[in-house]
């Protein structure tokens, strides 16, 4: 079941320039409601918890829901079958399982993306000449990313963007073409992809003792880890050669924090000093919790990161990642994957979460 008048009221929310909290606590008790009755493992975990729609009064109030919950369940308020698009998790931290997320429609997402992207990394430009670090969504139908990338290069790319990874591996030599036409022509230029593949290129430049200066106004946007697909540079090492191969500020390099299971990404206002403070939009969310209890922890102390993305419609809005934080003033400081007693702790809340849903 898809619920036409909450998504109309979810995308005017989204559209909304200033919406108070109490707009946005009553329309996560809204979708509480709806996937409480229409997702049934959710429904099942709600009700041990003693989480019902009496007595969830806030949003803060809904249960947090583990990611691997996604490996291991159907969240969905629809048959899968009605899904318009699937998309699926790497799979790299579980075997070949891969987390799925269901959905009925793009509407949503798409307006997420596009309202947030305009905002954090066009800045204001309604167009630039685009390359991408990442294949089309031609080859990776199910992977959310593909889909997101596509949508920047549709939207708000020139007609002239590219792709610069095929099926055979980097085009380097597009690369440097386009590079080195950005620094004669002055035309900004956009560089977009997983920062596994800036390290390649980095690599690849630094073999041929290569380097540019970019026009003002030229970005990178660069997501997600290395995950094993290059060698692994320490942060602030990464943005230093960024900046010093391509010739642009360090401010200039944007980092986009997003994950299949949510629907909404969140980003930085550039590395000139790390760690960067990641926000998102004002239907978006995020607490700093103990894994186990989904409590909040104390004010500047360490947890783990659990996001409320009202985008997510038709799964689960709360959701409990494995990436510790620390809230910080506008939003919170990424730390890195749960270790020790929090990687436990998630650990623990996930087979509560399965235990309960199954049941």
């Amino acid at each position: 079941m898809t619920p036409t008048a909450l998504i109309t009221d979810l995308l005017a929310f989204m559209q909304a320039q200033s919406p108070s909290d109490d707009e946005f606590n009553a329309l996560a008790l809204r979708l509480f409601e709806h996937q409480y009755q229409h997702n049934l493992p959710f429904q099942r975990f709600c009700q041990q918890r003693g989480k019902t729609v009496r007595t969830v009064k806030t949003w803060r109030d809904i249960p947090v829901v583990p990611i691997n919950g996604f490996k291991e369940l159907t969240l969905s308020c629809v048959a899968p079958a009605e899904a318009l698009r699937v998309f699926m998790t790497s799979g790299t931290t579980q075997g070949d399982v891969k987390g799925k997320h269901y959905h009925p429609m793009l509407t949503v997402y798409d307006e997420s993306m596009r309202r947030n992207f305009a905002q954090r990394f066009m800045a204001g430009r309604p167009h630039i000449r685009m390359g991408i670090l990442f294949p089309t969504e031609a080859l990776l139908q199910n992977s959310s990313l593909a889909h997101y990338l596509a949508l920047a290069v549709k939207e708000f790319g020139t007609p002239e963007s590219h792709y610069l990874l095929t099926q055979q591996g980097l085009d380097f030599e597009r690369l440097l073409a386009e590079l080195a036409r950005a620094q004669a022509t002055g035309e900004p230029y956009a560089l977009l992809g997983t920062s596994y593949s800036f390290v390649h290129m980095l690599d690849e430049l630094h073999l041929r003792g290569q380097s540019f200066a970019l026009p003002p106004g030229s970005r990178v946007l660069d997501t997600g880890g290395f995950k094993g697909q290059s060698r692994e540079l320490a942060m602030d090492d990464f943005y230093a050669q960024l900046s010093s191969a391509l010739g642009i500020e360090r401010a200039d390099c944007i980092n986009m924090y997003g994950m299949t299971e949510l629907s909404t990404q969140f980003y930085d206002a550039g590395n000139a000093t790390l760690p960067s403070v990641k926000s998102g939009p004002h239907w978006i969310r995020t607490r700093v919790v103990d894994p186990l209890s989904g409590l909040d922890v104390p004010p500047g102390a360490r947890g783990v990161l659990a996001h409320c993305d009202l985008g997510n419609f038709n799964s689960v809005t709360t959701i409990l990642t494995e990436d510790v934080g620390v809230a910080a003033d506008g939003g919170f400081l990424l730390l890195g994957r749960a270790q020790g007693s929090a990687a436990k702790g998630c650990s623990l809340a996930v087979e509560e979460f399965l235990q309960a849903a199954k049941a």
